[in-house]
Order: C-alpha cells, then structure tokens, then sequence
C-alpha cells in the first residue's frame, strides 16, 4: 500500500505542489471558527458572529466554482493570485473593523470578500489529474487529497481557536490568512505541474454550464446529502456533550469522524479496485447509511463517538469515487470547476445540516436531530442509486456505438 504512495511523489513538482496546497487549504476550516471565536469575545453575541460567518461560507460556496471556472479557462497562475488579495483584503477588512470598532455592515462586507478564497483543494486534484489521469494512481492521489483534507478540518479549528485564545482575537483570522496567501504564491510559482489552458474553441464551449449535465447534478445532490450527515454530527456531538455536562468532548466525536475519514481514505488510496465507479458509489452510499442508523440507539457521548468512527470508515470513500466519476463526466478543461461544484454542494449540505438539526433538537430534542442525519444518508443512496442507473446505461451507449 505504501509503495503506491510513494510512486505517487515520483512525479517532478508533485511534493512540493501538494506541501503548498495543504498549507494554502488550512485557510478554510480556520476562517469560520475564527469569525465566530472572534466576535463571541469582542461582542458577546453569537448572533452576529453566526451571520458573519455564515456569509462568508455561503460566498466562498456559491462563488468557488465560477472562480475554478476561470482557472479552467485563464490558468491559475493568472487568476488564483488575483481573488486570494481579495480574500485577504476581507479578511483585513474584518480585523480593521473590529479593531477601530466600525459598524457591523462592514464585518459583513469583509466576510463577503474571504469568500472569493479559491478552492485549494479543486486546484491540487486538477494538478494531479494533470499528471495521472488514465492512470490508476490516480485514485492514490485523490484519495491523499482527501485525507488532507480531513487532516485540515481537524488541525484547522483548534489551531485557530488556539491563536485567538492564547494571543489576541483577531489572531486566527490573520493567521488564516497569511497561509492562503503564502500557500497559493509557493502553488503559482510552480508552473511546470500547473494544468493546461483550453484552446479557444474548447473555451467557446466553457460558456455551456456544466450543471446541465444530469449526471453531476446527482453527485452534487449526494454532495450536500452528505454534508448534511457532517453538519448534523457537528451539532449533535456539542449538544449531547452539554446535556452530559462534557462539553468539551465534542471534539472527540469530531476528531474521531474525521480520523475514521483519514484511515480509510489511506486504505482506499492504496487498493487496486476493477470495479467499475457506478458500482463503487451505490455500495458506499449504502454503507454511509448503514452505519448511521445506530445513532437511534445512542445513549452517551462515547456511543457517538464509535458510530461517528464508523460513519466516518465511509465519508472518504464516497468523496473519492465522486470525485473519479467527475474526472469521467466533465470535459477536461471543466475539470476544476467540476470539483469544485462538488465541494461547494459539501459546504452547502454542512451550514444547512446544521441549521436544519439545530432548529429540530432545539424544538423537538436531540432524537429527532439524528434523523436529519438518516435523512442525509436515505438521500445518499437515492443519490447513488439513481447516478448508479444513469452512468452504468451510459456506460452500455458507449460500448454498443
């Protein structure tokens, strides 16, 4: 398994593409708890800090792929440097703000700016597609992808929550800044891994939106059903570590999700699989359902936390399958704005899963919160079953032309 890791970086530039794109990439998950650390201490209202917040995840969802949609189309080294000063001008504009104590439009103002954050993890698949599509290490590299991106979420939060605290409140934000910008210089800089422009009729044909294609509007509809599986556990694991007077092992549930994601998605990386993609997703999709309908039979934190480890055994697993089945839906030179339409619909599915379990425990109790949860994954496998038909018949139109 290690063996295929390790021909993965024989690839000239690919350490250190990767290495600056995991620094650049520790931006995201450290903005959303450092707007929210930040004003809950300066303010004392959680209010303001949720919509201040939730603007900035809602941009950076909703504007990440038209901005991977000009990377596909002028390159990243002419646009990534360009909306990450944007990004880290708003994030300025945060801190700024609170420092001289201006109104609150301009947190908001500041907020909607960070979200022109490009997505880092779209543009280091595109690199490695780049370099080994066709190839079966190609799964190896989206699934290091992956794990990175796990990796980030559990190192992001806390680092950020960490600064704020033991420095100042505005440290984590500056700090999440620094590393976008540092991180996507060190990326742009190294232009031979950098993927290819279109031509100018492939360009021509860019203006076509790729969301009129059926079978990506199913894998971003299981995108966000399976980010709200994450942003109902987000809320469950704090809720129910209250109710026990634990409030700070809501981490451990977290962390255990996401160390549950990393160890499979290193497994995942490192097996050589026949089967075909379409087939892969409808297993994992079922799987991802199976192993959260224990959460009707939870009773404490350390319960969660061993279903959240299973559950998690088959987040990366369906990240990396839909993310291969984009490589083979999307024409090339749409490849970044592919994925990135598939994280987007993760983020998206995270802020409304946790509005949607939030609203149902705080009228109904935490029980019915959990299935907001079985819901996401019931849609999981309507998702896959259905992409499951679509692509296996395309599949067979191909073969029989």
């Amino acid at each position: 398994m290690l063996s295929r890791y390790q021909q993965l970086f024989h690839a000239s530039g690919s350490i250190q593409f990767a290495l600056a794109g995991l620094l650049a990439r520790l931006a995201l998950p450290m903005m959303g708890i450092g707007i929210i650390t930040m004003l809950s201490m300066l303010q004392g209202s959680y209010a303001l800090a949720g919509g201040v917040s939730a603007t900035f995840v809602l941009t950076y969802a909703l504007l990440s792929p038209q901005i991977s949609r000009q990377v596909d189309s002028h390159g990243q080294f002419r646009v990534l440097p360009l909306v990450t000063f944007i990004s880290v001008l708003g994030m300025g504009l945060i801190v700024a703000s609170t420092w001289l104590g201006l109104s609150y439009i301009w947190l908001f103002l500041g907020a909607f700016l960070s979200g022109f954050m490009p997505s880092m993890s779209a543009m280091i698949r595109a690199r490695w597609s780049q370099i080994y599509k066709g190839d079966p290490l190609l799964q190896t590299a989206y699934s290091l992808e992956t794990v990175f991106d796990d990796l980030t979420f559990i190192a992001g939060p806390p680092l950020s929550v960490g600064l704020t605290v033991v420095l100042f409140p505005q440290a984590g934000i500056m700090i999440a800044g620094i590393l976008l910008l540092v991180g996507v210089l060190l990326l742009v800089s190294q232009r031979k891994t950098e993927p290819a422009l279109v031509d100018k009729h492939q360009m021509m044909s860019a203006k076509a939106s790729i969301l009129r294609l059926p079978s990506l509007q199913l894998l971003i509809i299981l995108m966000i059903s399976l980010g709200v599986i994450v942003g109902t556990v987000d809320i469950l694991s704090v809720t129910l570590a209250q109710i026990q007077g634990q409030p700070a092992m809501a981490s451990l549930v977290l962390s255990l999700y996401a160390i549950g994601s990393c160890v499979m998605g290193v497994v995942f990386g490192g097996m050589r699989l026949s089967m075909p993609l379409p087939r892969m997703l409808l297993i994992s999709g079922v799987l991802t359902l199976l192993s959260i309908i224990p959460l009707l039979w939870v009773g404490g934190i350390w319960s969660l936390s061993m279903v959240m480890f299973i559950s998690g055994l088959f987040f990366a697993p369906t990240m990396i399958i839909g993310m291969s089945l984009v490589e083979n839906i999307v024409p090339d030179h749409r490849l970044t704005e592919g994925m990135t339409w598939l994280l987007a619909g993760l983020n998206i599915g995270v802020a409304f899963g946790a509005m949607l379990s939030g609203k149902m425990v705080d009228e109904l109790g935490i029980y019915a919160g959990y299935w907001v949860a079985i819901a996401g994954g019931i849609l999981v496998v309507v998702c896959s079953l259905m992409s499951y038909g679509l692509l296996m018949r395309q599949e067979t139109a191909v073969c029989s032309s």
